[in-house]
């Protein structure tokens, strides 16, 4: 890891930040790199990992419309997403994962999509292979979310 994962859990409880994330094409494995240190369930809520368009409209209140429209790799999306998993959670904090994990782009959409809070930045890892497209998105979740802390 570019940094200590212990010390970014410490600083989100000092900081009373409590973490909620929507993953999709990374399948969960952002909260499984959090959760995997001990101690992590004082700021970690809960994780929604919704493949599927029907998931993200059950599950965090995506609208069809925005999937019709947009796609399920826009910034539309990732945004209800974050959105969603805010509403259905006790977090004060979300970040969602959207985007083509590989063999690579489609139709001039990027690889990865991360939301946080109002902000939002489309990342493409270009054409790395599905393994490393998820590892790469994951690292820059933990990045925004380091950020998002300010250390």
């Amino acid at each position: 890891m570019l940094y200590n994962l212990v010390k970014l859990l410490k600083e989100a409880k000092d900081q009373k930040m409590l973490i909620t994330a929507a993953e999709s094409c990374t399948g969960g494995l952002l909260m499984a790199e959090l959760t995997n240190i001990p101690g992590s369930s004082a700021v970690i809520d809960r994780g929604f990992i919704t493949y599927s368009n029907q998931s993200k409209i059950e599950m965090l209140g995506v609208r069809e419309s925005t999937l019709t429209k947009h796609g399920a790799v826009s910034r539309e999306t990732a945004e209800e997403m974050a959105t969603g998993a805010i509403k259905h959670s006790l977090a004060n904090f979300a970040i969602s994962i959207t985007g083509i994990a590989g063999p690579g782009a489609s139709s001039g959409k990027p690889e990865s999509d991360a939301k946080l809070n109002c902000s939002s930045e489309a990342v493409d890892f270009g054409p790395i292979g599905r393994t490393s497209v998820r590892k790469k998105a994951v690292m820059h979740g933990l990045v925004i979310i380091k950020n998002a802390l300010h250390i």
